[in-house]
C-alpha cells in the first residue's frame, strides 16, 4: 500500500492522498461498520476525514457527525490522528429542533455559520474543526459578513482552515481576493466533482486553484459507481436504479472501451479512475466513500498504480476533457 502525505495545496498542513468520505455512515453503513472503516483507514495511513452537517440525510441530518463523534470518544488518540473536515451551507433539520429560517435555509450568513459550527462541534465531540468548508457559494451574502464569521471562528480556536466546495473559478478568485483585502489566509482547498467522465473543472476551477494555492479535493471520483465496473456488474445481474441504468446506457460506448483498457492493465476500473486523479499534481486527495472494508482497501490499492503516458493518452481519447484550460480551450 502506498498512501502518502501531501501538502494541502501550498499550505503547510499534511494530509493523506486519499480522503475518507463518510457520507454513507448511518445511512447505508451501520455505526459498527463505520467504526471499523475509520479504524482501518487510520491503520492504512489515511488521516484525512471529510463529512458535512447534513450527512445522515433521511434518517437524521447530523447523524454522520454524531457517529464520528462517538468514534472519537472511544479515545486512543483518535481525534489527534485525524485532519477533520466538515461543511456548512445547507439546512440542518433535526427532529428535536423547532423550525428556524436561518437553519432551515441555505446560506453563508454570519448567524448560520456560527450556529452550525457550534452544532457540528457538539455532534463531533471535539473542540475544533481542522477544515471548515463552505458547502456551496452564497451569492446573496456579502463577503464582508461571511469572512467576518470565519475569522471569528478561527480566533476562537474553533476552526483552523477554511475551504470551499462546488465553487466556480471566479467564486474562488473572489473569495481569495476578498480574504486578502482583510489580511486573512482565505481558502486553502476546493472540493469539486471531478472524474474521468466529468472534467469541466479543468477549464477554470483547476487554474484558479493553482493560482491561489488551493488543494483540490475531488468528490464522486467514480461517478457514483459508473467508473467502478458498471458494465461488468450489470452482467452479473446486480440490481441498479433506473437512473443509473440510464447513465450506463448513455455512456456504454465509452465504458466498453474503458473497461477493456482496465482489463489490459490488469486493474479494476475503480482503481484506475482513482489512479488517474492521483497522477494530477493539483489533486490533493480524492474523496473515497467506502461502505465496506473491502471497498476501502480496494481504493487504497489505487495509490500503488502508476499510469504511463500511453495509458493516460488512451484515457484522454475515451474521456476527452473540455479541451484544456480557459481561454485557450475555446479561443486562440
Amino acid at each position: 500500500m502506498a498512501v502518502e502525505n501531501k501538502r494541502l495545496g501550498n499550505h503547510g498542513v499534511l494530509v493523506s492522498n486519499l480522503c475518507l468520505g463518510t457520507m454513507n455512515f448511518g445511512w447505508h453503513t451501520s455505526e459498527e461498520d463505520s467504526f471499523k472503516i475509520m479504524d482501518r483507514a487510520v491503520e492504512l495511513g489515511i488521516n484525512f476525514f471529510d463529512t458535512a452537517d447534513v450527512y445522515g440525510w433521511e434518517v437524521e441530518h447530523g447523524l454522520t457527525e454524531e457517529i464520528i463523534g462517538r468514534w472519537f470518544a472511544q479515545g486512543g488518540g483518535r481525534r489527534d490522528a485525524v485532519v477533520l473536515a466538515t461543511k456548512v451551507f445547507n439546512p440542518v433539520n433535526r427532529k428535536a429542533n423547532l423550525p428556524e429560517v436561518n437553519s432551515d435555509g441555505r446560506s453563508l450568513s454570519a448567524m448560520k455559520i456560527k450556529k452550525h459550527c457550534d452544532g457540528s462541534l457538539k455532534r463531533l465531540q471535539t473542540d475544533w474543526i481542522d477544515l471548515y468548508q463552505m458547502h456551496h457559494i452564497d451569492h446573496d451574502c456579502p463577503w464582508d459578513e461571511t469572512w467576518y464569521a470565519f475569522d471569528n471562528l478561527a480566533k476562537q480556536g474553533k476552526i483552523v482552515y477554511t475551504g470551499s466546495s462546488n465553487f466556480a473559478g471566479w467564486d474562488i478568485a473572489t473569495a481569495c481576493q476578498e480574504a486578502a483585502k482583510r489580511g486573512m489566509m482565505g481558502l486553502v482547498s476546493e472540493q469539486s466533482i471531478y472524474h474521468l467522465n466529468n472534467r469541466m473543472v479543468e477549464l477554470e476551477v483547476i487554474p484558479a486553484c493553482r493560482h491561489y494555492g488551493l488543494g483540490l479535493i475531488p468528490w464522486s471520483p467514480l461517478a457514483g459507481g459508473l467508473l467502478g465496473g458498471a458494465l461488468e456488474k450489470a452482467k452479473t445481474g446486480r440490481r441498479t436504479s433506473d437512473d443509473f441504468a440510464e447513465q450506463v446506457a448513455q455512456n456504454r460506448d465509452k465504458l466498453e472501451k474503458y473497461e477493456a483498457l482496465c482489463r489490459e492493465l490488469g486493474e479494476g476500473p475503480g482503481e484506475v479512475a482513482l489512479a488517474w486523479l492521483l497522477h494530477n499534481p493539483i489533486v490533493t486527495a480524492p474523496i473515497i466513500g467506502p461502505r465496506t472494508i473491502e471497498q476501502l482497501e480496494s481504493a487504497v490499492h489505487a495509490t500503488t498504480i502508476k499510469l504511463d503516458k500511453e495509458t493516460l493518452e488512451k484515457l484522454d481519447e475515451i474521456f476527452p476533457g473540455p479541451g484544456g484550460e480557459a481561454p485557450m480551450a475555446y479561443a486562440w
